[in-house]
């Protein structure tokens, strides 16, 4: 979820928002029917309607589509838009689009269910022959040196006054990744394609593959890089790459458990892999390198993965375990009572007075009550 701020960030991103413009013109038709997932506050449905979109779908969860509501009257194309507050795959709409378009993704096109959501809409919104924005993500990645970045990363850890061992956390900072922005000269690698989301056929939301560089120049490597490519339209797009204009994406560092001196010939080889979760991405990247002199012999390796970065609590995980006899804690009482109640026939008010009588210490007020009752209703009602 972003702030107004954040959004202004967004639009003030000339790269981004200059592709996405010129995408929309080569597929926007007079008379067309537009689906505009994530629509935030709404420039990209607007300016469907601007191109001469006869009915634009604008799907988005967040409350930012209050403000869209608004921008779409204040430019008079309100009565062409209509609103859908709510998640794309919880959506179902009356006819097919001619050209569905998002930008869902992150620092990488593999955030949250970004995925999912394109391929569930491509199956269910899309007419024959229709157009998605964007077409297709390419990422690469190369060995970066980046001691700057990787300074910040570990440095609070191993170089502080507190007279403290913090250690501890330092091995699991370098097992999380990390947004940054870098020069091509800090490149030690030639960038090498690790994957393609057609955005036409994507199904698996799940990444996997091994690279293979061999090291063009010496210096000290700190971790991979990794960036995209995106496809909008024909000859349309942008890219978050080491050089490239900057955008607001950045690009990515997977840092290695410690700095490593490398050689110019030197073999380095990384299996990336990237799976849903629920809700997010979990990474491993998994590094070995060889000897400069016998490519055979392996003369350093890291296995890591945000498993290994993730704080976790031992009394949560282990409500989780399939052997675990879950009882409900007082709150989850309470909670349950509130949905019993949202029956289609109850108001808040009166739910919020019978919580407050069966649960007095919980709810001092039936206005305190009232506010739980509205915080469920908003989140589980239709």
């Amino acid at each position: 979820m972003y702030s107004l701020s954040g959004y202004g960030e967004m639009i003030e991103d000339r790269v981004r928002i200059t592709a996405y413009v010129q995408a929309l013109r080569q597929a926007v038709r007079p008379g067309a029917v537009i689906v505009d997932i994530g629509t935030g506050p709404g420039i990209m449905a607007v300016l469907a309607c601007q191109l001469g979109a006869s009915r634009v779908y604008a799907i988005e969860s967040d409350e930012i589509i209050q403000v869209a509501r608004t921008i779409a009257a204040a430019n008079g194309c309100a009565d062409r838009i209509e609103f859908i507050e709510d998640l794309s795959t919880k959506v179902t709409l009356p006819i097919r689009a001619d050209v569905i378009v998002s930008d869902m993704r992150g620092v990488l096109p593999l955030f949250e269910r970004h995925i999912p959501s394109i391929a569930d809409a491509r199956r269910r919104f899309l007419a024959p022959a229709g157009t998605l924005i964007p077409q297709k993500d390419t990422i690469w990645a190369s060995i970066v040196e980046a001691p700057e970045r990787y300074a910040k990363i570990v440095d609070p850890w191993e170089r502080h006054e507190l007279g403290q061992d913090l250690m501890p956390v330092r091995r699991m900072i370098v097992n999380d990744i990390q947004k940054g922005r870098f020069k091509p000269e800090q490149l030690l690698t030639e960038p090498k394609l690790w994957a393609t989301i057609d955005y036409a056929d994507v199904e698996n939301p799940d990444f996997r593959g091994s690279l293979k560089w061999t090291v063009r120049r010496a210096g000290t490597g700190h971790g991979i890089a990794v960036w995209f490519d995106t496809e909008l339209a024909d000859g349309v797009g942008f890219s978050n790459a080491p050089g490239a204009p900057e955008a607001i994406y950045g690009s990515m560092m997977f840092p290695w458990t410690k700095p490593l001196p490398l050689s110019a010939g030197q073999s380095v080889c990384v299996d990336l892999q990237a799976k849903l979760l629920e809700a997010d991405y979990f990474w491993r990247w998994t590094t070995k390198i060889a000897n400069v002199d016998a490519p055979d012999e392996i003369v350093a390796g890291f296995d890591q993965s945000q498993l290994q970065g993730t704080v976790r609590s031992l009394a949560k995980l282990r409500k989780v375990a399939s052997d675990y006899v879950p009882r409900l804690s007082e709150e989850g009482r309470v909670q349950q009572k509130a949905l019993e109640m949202m029956d289609g026939q109850t108001s808040l008010e009166e739910i919020a007075r019978r919580l407050t009588t069966e649960f007095p210490k919980r709810f001092s007020r039936w206005q305190q009550a009232l506010t739980f009752a509205g915080a469920i209703s908003k989140d589980k009602s239709m």
